[in-house]
């Protein structure tokens, strides 16, 4: 959410095997790793551990008992000592005599955190202060035959970044403190590291110190290679595909050869001689691609397939091969459109893929974990398949955490989740060079004086416009750049790169916050053509929060309630917009009522966030009093860095909240959204698909006090083309309940669904309360029983219900069992219903069986 830069992803991954048989005649490069077990002290010398590399500071006190659980209770509190000291990695070492003989011997450090001298053998070699990037230094020299002695030197974060504020006196550099319920250390602007390490309004203030990422040594003879890069560019006049290849090569001197490109399945090769040049170089080589080929497209997800080619990568000198690597490829063309609409002012903001407009569906994307070498692939598979499995194509990775793994984006490009980094990547369809500062210079967040603004606009466009916007369109021609987010795009642009108001819903992407108006009326949302950020906050379930807390944080008034809530008044904000519509928990039990308010939490930000997209989503094909066509809805946020409540919708640990069952249906490629405006109902079919279906809505009402008595009505067949939403239906209410009955605002709800002429259904079952629930005539307790069966396939299991009435926001829970069920949250209009969870670990019939609770609205007060 606030202030950095973004980077924005179509997921689906690139990058293989790199092996660089590199070299003279038959040597190879040799690699050596220094991951392991190092050791580690503090700047007194009053510590002294064992420590894993890849690793940091915290983590290594953790596994040696010297901490507890960093996350636990407030020990980011009781453990700010640990960034405020200096700290020591070392290792001893031998290398053999082969590697030591090469002509080049580099000492590799893929990433240290942050601020550090690196010493070998007594000697300086180098020093770092950037947590982002590789490092890389020269030490064939400084080699023994014997023992090596290698120490990094890191300085504490905190009192870099200080003394780095005191020596800047050119102007204030804004925000200069977190807000004091952040809990976090200041001046983070000042140090090039991940910025929420030093806390946000989502997670703790735990500034990192560590080598993060891999140590080796490599040693070569001739070159080595560094990096490969490929970009698919297409020509629409010529119908042709090329491929934009660069290589990163480290060469000992002036090494000629020839390099050959080939992709065998469509069948396009070409060989260029080449000239690499002493140090490290970038080298471009074109391969054209067979125009008789038949090119596969890369889609993003629910939109076609993710198939990627081998590109292979051939190097050879004087007849020898020297350098042979394999890269993935994918083919796909991606378009920012800014243009023109009728009826409108202002300026279209869509992407269009391979041709083909796509409505970007998804959330926005924080770092999984404070200490990033706890990071496994399993967790990031996990997120990104939930993000998947919840219809998403889209996620924004917002800029104030760190440059995420190469997994992530490869996970990406496979699952078809468009993004921002990496030019290989295809999942990345947009840079971004800013998050929000924009709009905090446009509406002076930080009290600038106004004597003083043109000196920050100047070093804005500086920055931004004529150094990161010059380099990223130099690097990368296949997919467009924004400045910042949010912004008017194109207009933001002929205003000198600082709009009036950067929130202007008639250009560009737009944020939305608003927890005090009732988010059930879909009139306080802005009509915006794409919709980056918006959300509510939510507390996870309490199986997530025991581990980190005792019996007396086990209620929302204590004290572990409000220091784990880092957003001004968000507590007391979640109930106040809860109890617009819902009966708040009032169970005599302390455990119970916490346990009920979690849930509420959940209710409320499920339907908020709910209301809020499928308004988005209905506004795809309409213009309303100039504002419309929105084309995106990336919610905030898709992951917790804690335990703890924030706007996600998936906890931490990977279980989903409400909110995630529900973005399951809102997504959908098909979907039926059903709203009010002066007391008339009406339906729309929203259809993402390519193809033109005919459509009609089929409405249920039913009475909150007996699930058997109900009415059905069903619109006409109308036509729903490809790519819109359409009014499928609209009724005044009156005339709704005047054919069922009895039925009232009060008495009664619906239930409806799109289905084509013979019958079958398009898309889920949606729902339209006609009164608050707190208002229902009717509504009573559910008595849900159910009853836990192993499938006969084996590894999941269904779960039977059995209610005596409508039960609205069922919400089934297995404790501390991972996993995932199908459907979750729902609304039960029917007396029994059944629904299948998968386990993400061994379990069993007897203890889903004892874990599992089953809660419904009406049972919480």
């Amino acid at each position: 959410m606030s202030l950095r830069g973004d980077v924005c992803v179509l997921v689906s991954c690139v990058l293989l095997s790199l092996f660089s048989d590199v070299l003279s005649l038959t040597e190879q490069k040799l690699t050596g790793s220094l991951n392991g077990k190092w050791s580690l002290s503090n700047s007194n010398g009053s510590l002294w551990l064992p420590a894993q590399v890849p690793g940091c500071v915290h983590t290594a006190l953790q596994q040696q008992g010297f901490i507890q659980d960093p996350y636990f209770r407030f020990n980011d509190l009781s453990y700010r000592w640990i960034a405020l000291d200096n700290w020591t990695y070392t290792t001893t070492f031998t290398v053999s005599t082969q590697l030591r003989s090469k002509q080049k011997v580099l000492l590799v450090f893929d990433g240290v955190d942050t601020v550090a001298s690196i010493l070998l053998n007594g000697v300086v070699v180098g020093e770092t202060d950037n947590m982002f990037r590789r490092y890389d230094f020269s030490v064939g020299e400084l080699l023994n035959d014997g023992d090596n002695v290698l120490k990094v030197d890191l300085l504490s974060p905190v009192v870099y970044a200080s003394e780095r504020r005191k020596a800047h006196s050119a102007y204030r550099v804004p925000p200069e403190c977190p807000p004091d319920v952040q809990k976090g250390e200041c001046h983070v602007n000042f140090i090039r590291k991940e910025q929420s390490s030093f806390s946000w309004d989502w997670g703790p203030s735990f500034p990192t110190m560590g080598l993060w990422r891999d140590v080796r040594l490599e040693a070569f003879n001739v070159l080595q290679l560094l990096q490969v890069s490929s970009v698919p560019l297409y020509n629409s006049g010529l119908s042709s595909w090329r491929i934009q290849l660069e290589l990163h090569v480290d060469s000992v001197q002036t090494t000629n050869g020839r390099i050959t490109l080939s992709i065998p399945e469509l069948d396009s090769e070409e060989t260029f001689d080449a000239q690499f040049g002493p140090g490290k170089t970038k080298n471009g080589f074109t391969l054209h691609i067979n125009t008789s080929a038949d090119v596969k497209l890369w889609w993003p997800n629910g939109h076609g397939d993710q198939p990627f080619y081998c590109l292979s990568i051939r190097g050879s000198q004087d007849g020898i091969l020297v350098l042979s690597t394999e890269s993935k490829v994918y083919f796909r063309t991606v378009e920012l459109v800014q243009e023109p609409i009728v009826g409108s002012p202002g300026l279209s903001f869509y992407f269009r893929i391979n041709g083909k407009p796509i409505f970007l569906k998804g959330s926005n994307w924080i770092p999984a974990h404070s200490f990033q070498d706890r990071v496994a692939p399993a967790v990031l598979r996990n997120l990104l398949q939930s993000a998947a499995d919840a219809n998403m194509n889209a996620l924004r990775v917002w800029g104030g955490g760190v440059y995420e793994q190469d997994l992530f984006y490869s996970l990406c490009d496979e699952l078809g989740i468009m993004v921002r980094r990496l030019k290989s990547h295809p999942s990345i369809v947009i840079w971004s060079g800013n998050n929000e500062n924009e709009a905090a210079l446009a509406t002076d967040w930080f009290n600038i004086p106004v004597t003083q603004k043109p000196v920050y606009l100047k070093d804005y466009v500086t920055l931004y416009v004529d150094n990161i916007r010059a380099i990223v369109q130099q690097e990368d021609q296949s997919r467009p750049f924004l400045v910042s987010s949010p912004t008017n795009g194109a207009e933001s642009e002929q205003e000198g790169w600082v709009a009036g108001n950067p929130y202007d819903p008639h250009y560009g992407d737009t944020h939305f916050y608003s927890y005090v108006l009732d988010c059930w009326d879909w009139r306080t949302f802005p009509q915006t053509r794409f919709a980056s950020e918006y959300g509510f906050q939510s507390w996870p379930s309490f199986s997530t929060l025991q581990p980190v807390s005792v019996k007396e944080d086990w209620s929302y008034s204590s004290n572990f309630s409000s220091h784990r809530q880092h957003h001004e008044d968000g507590n007391r904000q979640m109930l106040l917009q809860a109890a617009l519509h819902f009966n708040l928990p009032n169970s005599t039990d302390p455990l119970r009522r916490f346990s009920d308010t979690l849930y509420i939490t959940q209710v409320m930000q499920a339907e908020c966030v709910k209301t809020q997209t499928e308004f988005y989503r209905r506004s795809r094909s309409e213009i309303v009093e100039g504002k419309g066509h929105t084309m995106g809805a990336l919610y905030w946020q898709l992951n917790d860095i804690w335990q703890a409540p924030s706007w996600s919708s998936i906890e931490f640990g990977g279980k989903w909240k409400m909110l995630h069952y529900f973005a399951q249906d809102f997504f959908a490629a098909v979907l039926p959204v059903g709203f009010e405006d002066a007391d008339t109902l009406l339906i729309y079919a929203v259809s993402d698909l390519s193809d033109d279906l005919q459509l009609r809505a089929a409405v249920t009402v039913y009475s909150w006090a007996d699930p058997d008595l109900a009415c059905t009505l069903k619109s006409d067949l109308l036509p729903v083309p490809g790519g819109s939403a359409v009014v499928i239906l609209k009724q005044p209410v009156a005339a709704l309940l005047a054919g069922c009955g009895h039925c009232t605002r009060l008495t009664c709800l619906l239930t409806f669904h799109l289905e084509d002429g013979g019958g079958e259904q398009h898309g889920p079952t949606n729902h339209h309360f006609l009164c608050s629930p707190k208002d229902a005539e009717g509504l009573q307790r559910p008595n849900i029983t159910a009853k836990v069966e192993e499938d006969e396939t084996g590894g999941s299991y269904s779960v039977t219900l059995h209610s005596d009435s409508v039960a609205p926001f069922v919400w089934l829970d297995v404790g501390n069992v991972p996993g995932r069920f199908t459907s979750n949250g729902f609304l039960m209009v029917t007396r029994s219903t059944t629904v299948s969870f998968t386990a993400w670990r061994p379990t069993s019939v007897a203890e889903l069986s004892r874990s599992l609770s089953v809660t419904s609205l009406r049972d919480v007060y």
